[in-house]
């Protein structure tokens, strides 16, 4: 474990006209790079105080309180050390691997997360990887999918196949769906969503589209399934961008079933009816993260130049949401 070597105080004057909200979501949304769970366990362990007094995750913050957390740092280490960590490997040759990455686990070390990530695994795991963009912390990462979202990723072991594989990527050549559950019924069996995504000036670690300002972004989606109060999409990726399903599909009305950050633990669904507020509850208790798995990867084989295409089955969070969706 890390040695603690420094901390870091944050103080909040909260201000008049402020609408009460829990602690745990008001520093998770006001503190960058920091998860709600984390956020509830530095509040557990005695970090987080109310008017000099130590409080619980539901203590709600009001007008007139001040805030403060101090958040322990720990030192960044100069590379990332193996863990024997189990990894999913769906396909693996002489130059490159797909893994299955389950939800949950960050795929290379960052604030907040130097340890337990993919990297971590496969250095564990594996002897070879390419040592393109930060060897130290990212070997063998060709491209990322969010902690929370689970699904196929691509490793290459030297740096040809790197360089090859992130061509394609470039290029927009790759085949990439991913399945999600989304809130509400769409009108149309299939379209597509084009927008700018940029950071949100409200909250820096998020995303949000615009009409001109950051990077292009392009989504295609094909209702799979209807439900009462929800969607199953399959969707494809023009571009690549950070959080991009996510931000389309909330920008459109439709977040991600249980994406905390992007709108979709907010019950938009029988709140006034009680038993159907308690069903979505239920729901939502089953769906911790978002409903989004990365489940086909198909590209071009940099060595064999052979078309080659991998499908992964929906994780049981998933499977237990759509089957109590479907009853």
């Amino acid at each position: 474990m890390a040695k603690i070597i420094s901390e870091k105080i944050f103080k909040y004057d909260i201000p008049e006209g402020k609408k009460k909200e829990r602690v745990d979501l008001f520093l998770a949304n006001s503190v960058e790079n920091a998860t709600r769970s984390r956020i509830q366990k530095l509040i557990e362990a005695g970090f987080v105080t109310a008017n000099g007094k130590v409080i619980k995750s539901n203590y709600k913050v009001s007008p007139g309180d001040v805030i403060i957390l101090t958040l322990p740092i720990a030192p960044r280490p100069e590379v990332a050390e193996p863990e024997d960590i189990p990894i999913d490997v769906v396909f693996e040759d002489e130059f490159l691997m797909v893994i299955n990455k389950p939800p949950g686990l960050v795929v290379h070390p960052s604030i907040g997360h130097y340890t337990g990530t993919l990297v971590n695994a496969l250095l564990f795991h594996k002897q070879k990887l390419s040592d393109i963009n930060d060897p130290a912390m990212r070997p063998g990462i060709v491209h990322r999918i969010d902690k929370d979202t689970s699904g196929l990723l691509l490793i290459a072991k030297d740096n040809v196949t790197h360089h090859r594989l992130a061509a394609q990527f470039s290029a927009h050549s790759l085949e990439r769906e991913y399945q999600a559950v989304a809130w509400g019924v769409f009108k149309e069996r299939k379209g597509e969503i084009k927008s700018f995504i940029a950071r949100s000036k409200r909250d820096r670690k998020l995303f949000t589209m615009t009409e001109s300002e950051g990077k292009s972004a392009h989504t295609f989606y094909e209702v799979l399934e209807e439900f009462e109060f929800a969607t199953l999409l399959s969707l494809r990726l023009k571009t690549g961008r950070t959080h991009q399903i996510r931000v389309h599909l909330s920008g459109t009305g439709h977040p991600i079933f249980g994406d905390e950050f992007y709108g979709g633990r907010v019950i938009r669904y029988g709140d006034g009816l009680p038993k159907m507020k308690a069903r979505v509850e239920n729901l939502l208790a089953i769906m911790q993260r978002q409903a989004l798995h990365a489940k086909t990867l198909g590209f071009i084989h940099p060595h064999t130049k052979e078309y080659i295409r991998f499908d992964s089955e929906l994780p049981e969070d998933m499977k237990l949401l759509i089957e109590k969706l479907r009853n």
